[in-house]
Formats: C-alpha cells, structure tokens, sequence
C-alpha cells in the first residue's frame, strides 16, 4: 500500500519508521497534525501531535508527553532553536529527518506564506553534531535525493544530489 503515497519521501520515511518502531509504541510527532501523522495513523501507529505552538518557545507539550518515541520529520529546519527541543524530549528514541542544504540553491523560503521557511538546512554532519551536543546517539540514517518535474541545470542536480537525511537516534544515558 505504501508503495502509492504521492511523495517519495513518505514511503522511504515509512520504510525506516517500520525498521525502527513497533506499531505497539506510543509516539508524539512533533509539529500540527500532517500528511505524514495521518499515513503513520492508517498504519496502526499510536501516534499524537503537538498542537501548534511555537516550540522555540513553549516546550510544554514535548516534556508532558510520556511517549517513548518522538518524531520529528521536516520540523527541526523552522526552529531557530531545535537544540532546545531535542535536550527537552523526555523519550529515549527519536526518528527525525531535515532538508539538507544544497550548494547550487538558496534555502527555502515560501513566496506565499511567511512562517513558512527554513531558519536552517543542514549537512549531514552538522545535524549529527546537534543531535550529539543534545543527547543522541545516531544509530541508522539515510539520505536521499527528491528530483522535481523541471528542466534545468538545478533540476538535474536534484536528480542526484541528497536533498533529506533521516535519523534513528537514541538517547545517551
């Protein structure tokens, strides 16, 4: 069935979340709930969203929440402090994924709506280096590249170059 989801990088997201986690765990996913939390739910996962609020600011709802697993997919890039979140998740395994930046393309930046933007696009690297200054262990990851239906020198640079990395991180005791 998921072989069918519109975008790529639900099925390789599905994919890694079935490699890692039991439908059987609760999992808070952060961020409103999304296509993505929908596609997790219709999969048997017990899944609860945060509910909008800034999470640079109020981290209320990630302390309070007793799931085991976090979740954070395309979130993290938004926050001008995701350092701040990830020390603050109290569960012991996240699964998060984050653009990465690309050499021949600005960040992205939405034309339409204003909160809408990246505050970071990482390397592989630096967002390993986060993760391990707040607390993680990177035990699987994988990149991919996500062309698009253009023609051009950017749109064939697409074709290969990774555009989303996906961790497996568990907390360091």
């Amino acid at each position: 069935m998921y072989k069918y989801y519109p975008e790529k990088r639900y099925r390789l997201t599905l994919e890694f979340l079935q490699r890692h986690v039991a439908t059987s765990e609760a999992i808070l996913d952060l961020g409103v709930l999304n296509p993505f939390s929908e596609i997790m739910t219709q999969n048997g996962y017990r899944v609860t969203n945060t509910g909008g609020e800034d999470l640079d600011l109020d981290l209320e709802a990630v302390r309070a929440s007793g799931a085991p697993v976090v979740t954070a997919f395309e979130i993290l890039e938004h926050l001008v402090a995701p350092f701040k979140v990830l020390q603050a998740i109290p569960g012991d395994r996240l699964l998060a994924s984050v653009p990465l930046r690309l050499w021949f393309a600005a960040a992205y930046r939405s034309k339409t709506d204003p909160r809408d933007r990246h505050f970071h696009e990482f390397e592989a690297w630096q967002f390993d280096w986060l993760l391990e200054k707040a607390g993680w262990r990177v035990i699987d990851r994988v990149q991919w590249a996500h062309p698009v239906r253009k023609f051009g020198i950017r749109p064939l640079l697409r074709r290969f170059t990774p555009r989303y990395y996906l961790v497996y991180a568990e907390r360091v005791k």
